[in-house]
Formats: structure tokens, C-alpha cells, sequence
């Protein structure tokens, strides 16, 4: 049984999928730590790892509240000033963390693990979340400002690619990294998002094929476990209002915009407008929503509610584009009006529209466009033949956690076997 260390960086959305990666490790006998920041804390607690945090609470509280973390103008930007600090911090906790028996994993920002890899030889599996990091030239990612044509030459979209790597993303990255790197004793890194993250060992996509074709230029050590679904992080079950709610009249549609930090009264007001023009009954998960919806308009508000529970009792949902809110949503085979902000929302939302289960608005999404989406979704046959064909994938395949899992122990079987030779 090997020792695994889990590190996970960015928003729940981010971190829960390793939590669910981590828990199934965990019954097959291996020691897990998770590795984030401290207000995922009492979660590993609950699911027995060891924790070790990064960063500070408040600098992550800060972060996540920032408005610059949401505007895609600037979002890249704030990401980074959270990272570059933390990277030689968070080598040399997992340097001390280290065994003989130890395998890493890690999210997408998680250089500590790649530099662990390249100084001690510590077996690394890096980890995409969602398609849209791997930054393929076959298929190059949507972003609301700056997206490569797909009709545009390989040739060419691949040279686009690469003056986007090394013009944008190295300047912004390579200064703090090289940094560190220099440090280490390593030469400078280049194409640092588009190559260097990846891990040379293993790649592991928590995607399925469906949602995204794998490309010729992936890494070619990448293995797809499909979406992990693991949500319901909390033990509470529907309240007795919820449950009322539900039983009381049609299928509600959930509105959230997850934890990304809108304008509140534009969107509030967006989604009250939806609800007039519609007349659909709503459920809102959003922790500032406050009395907006009173009683008896047909609307109900809550803070959280576990939403792999919640939607299979749905007509629809409105989000922000986190892959692991639409994974959910095609589990529960209900269409999606999808309103992303920033990060890999927009390449989300653009790939579930292409599956046909949805529909893409960039926001600020106005109450009309929201209003036609609902009504589109909700009544198109194409929609709802999509949406089935979705659940039933899902209902079939593997289970995401398991099959990660699995992917990840044969780096652990190979360790432990090198250290049985070297032994004899």
C-alpha cells in the first residue's frame, strides 16, 4: 500500500473531485494526504486523511472574494499572484512529506509536485480537471477573449498556440517559477502550461471521451477516468421544506452561480426576470440570495444542498460552467443554460452546448436571454434525446473514482516494486 499525497489548488469545484479520488484510494488500503488549503481542512478530517494546508485562511478567503479572480480580463492574472508564492513553500512541505512509498498527485497548479518529481524522482500523476488546460492545438480551448479559430490550418493554430504558450503565459509564469527552479538547481522552463506541467509518468483527464475527444497533441502518457461524481460533501439530507417543495407542484429549475463572485443584484435581478417571463418554479443555491424570494412565489433559497441528490428532481439548471456542476447535471440528465465568468468555464459551457444538452451565455446573461434559454431547453426534443443519451453514458461507464484510482496505484505497484529489487 503505497502513501499518496494529494494536492489540490483552487475553488471547491477543484478540490472536490480529489476528495472523491481520495477517499477511494483510502478503502483500498492506501495512506492519503491531502495537500489544499485550510478551509478544506474538516473535510479531509471527515473522510480520515492526514491534512497538510496551503497558504493561510485569510489569503485564501481574500482570494476567492476578489472581483479580479472573476473578470476574465484580469482573472489569470489574480490566479497567479495566488500561486507564485506558494510554490517554494509547498516544495519544501512535500520534501519533508516525502517516504519511500510515496506517490503525488495534483491538480493543475500544482508545480510543487512536478518540481518534486523532476529533483527527487518522487512518481507524480498530474491531474486535468477539465479539457480545456490541456491547450491542444487540434482543438484549442474557448475563452471569451482570445480563441484560436478551429478553421484556421493546423499549421497555423498550432504557431498561434505557441505565441499564446510562450508571448502570454510564460511571461506571466516564468519569472516566479524559473525563480524557484534556479533555486533547485534546474534549468529554466518554457511552454510551462502547455508541456512542463504535465507530468512525464502519468496524466490523468477526469473526463470522459464523449465530452472531450482525446487529441493528437495531448500528452501521449494521458488516461481519460471520466467525470468523478462526487459532490454530496455534506452529511445533512433535504430539509422538510425542501422535500415540500419538491412534492408541491412541476419540477423546479436550480439557478447557482457556484463560487464565483458575480454581481449580485445584476444577477439576482437576472434570474427574478427569468422567473417572471417563464413562471417556472426555482430552486436558488446561493449563499447571499438572503429574502430576495420570499415565501409563496414559488422560489426557495438555500446556501448549499447536494446537488447529485437535488437535480434528479429538476427540469433544468442554470450555472457558471464548473465542469463538476455540469457533470452533475448530465448524471441527472437535465439540460443546462450555462453562464460562465472566467477560467475553463467558457470551453465548459461551449462543450455542452456541442453536446446538445445545453445552451451557452456568456455573461452577464440578461432575464430575457435567460428566459429563452429555460424555454428552449426545456421543450426542444433534441435537448431532452441529448440529455438522456448523456445519463445513459454516465449510468454505464465505470466508475470515475475507481478507475482513477486504479490508474494511480500502478505508479504505487511499480514503486514498491523498485524498492523490493533495490531491497534485494
Amino acid at each position: 500500500m503505497a502513501h499518496v499525497v494529494i494536492t489540490a489548488i483552487g475553488s471547491a469545484g477543484d478540490v472536490h473531485p480529489f476528495v472523491g479520488i481520495g477517499r477511494t484510494l483510502a478503502q483500498r488500503g492506501h495512506r492519503i494526504v491531502l495537500c489544499t488549503h485550510p478551509q478544506f481542512a474538516p473535510l479531509a478530517e471527515q473522510h480520515g486523511f492526514a491534512f497538510v494546508p496551503i497558504g493561510t485562511w485569510d489569503e485564501y478567503a481574500q482570494a476567492i472574494a476578489s472581483p479580479a479572480l472573476w473578470n476574465p480580463r484580469t482573472s489569470f492574472r489574480t490566479l497567479w499572484s495566488i500561486v507564485a508564492p506558494s510554490i517554494r513553500p509547498h516544495f519544501d512541505a512535500l520534501a519533508a512529506l516525502a517516504t519511500s512509498d510515496t506517490v503525488l498527485v495534483g491538480s493543475l497548479w500544482a508545480f510543487a509536485a512536478r518540481l518534486m518529481q523532476e529533483v527527487h524522482g518522487t512518481p507524480y500523476i498530474s491531474v486535468q480537471v477539465s479539457p480545456s488546460t490541456l491547450l491542444s492545438a487540434s482543438a484549442p480551448p474557448t475563452h471569451k477573449r482570445l480563441t484560436v479559430p478551429m478553421w484556421l490550418p493546423l499549421s497555423v493554430k498550432a504557431k498561434c498556440m505557441e505565441m499564446i504558450e510562450t508571448g502570454v503565459l510564460d511571461k506571466a509564469c516564468g519569472p516566479a517559477l524559473n525563480d524557484v527552479r534556479a533555486a533547485l538547481g534546474l534549468a529554466p522552463a518554457n511552454r510551462i502550461l502547455g508541456q512542463w506541467l504535465h507530468s512525464t509518468d502519468g496524466v490523468l483527464c477526469l473526463f470522459p471521451d464523449w465530452f472531450a475527444t482525446a487529441q493528437p497533441d495531448w500528452p501521449r502518457n494521458h488516461f481519460m477516468a471520466g467525470f468523478p461524481l462526487f459532490n454530496d460533501v455534506s452529511p445533512e439530507a433535504f430539509d422538510d421544506e425542501l422535500n415540500i417543495f419538491l412534492l408541491a407542484g412541476e419540477r423546479p429549475v436550480v439557478f447557482t452561480p457556484g463560487s464565483t463572485l458575480t454581481d449580485e443584484q445584476a444577477y439576482f435581478g437576472a434570474v427574478d426576470e427569468a422567473l417572471r417571463r417563464t413562471g417556472v418554479r426555482a430552486i436558488v443555491l446561493a449563499r447571499n440570495a438572503g429574502q430576495r424570494w420570499r415565501a409563496g412565489r414559488g422560489v426557495l433559497v438555500r446556501d448549499f444542498v447536494p446537488m447529485r441528490a437535488l437535480l434528479p428532481h429538476c427540469a433544468a439548471m442554470v450555472h457558471h460552467g464548473g465542469i463538476g456542476t455540469a457533470a452533475l447535471a448530465f448524471e441527472a440528465g437535465i439540460p443546462q443554460v450555462v453562464t460562465p465568468f472566467a477560467h475553463d468555464q467558457f470551453d465548459n459551457a461551449q462543450r455542452v452546448a456541442k453536446s446538445g444538452c445545453g445552451i451557452r451565455i456568456d455573461s452577464p446573461a440578461s432575464g430575457k436571454a435567460l428566459a429563452s434559454a429555460l424555454s428552449h431547453v426545456t421543450t426542444d426534443r433534441w435537448v431532452a434525446a441529448s440529455c438522456r443519451l448523456a445519463k445513459q453514458r454516465i449510468g454505464t461507464a465505470p466508475d470515475a473514482c475507481e478507475a482513477a484510482a486504479q490508474y494511480i496505484e500502478r505508479w504505487a505497484d511499480r514503486r514498491a516494486a523498485v524498492g523490493t529489487h533495490s531491497a534485494a
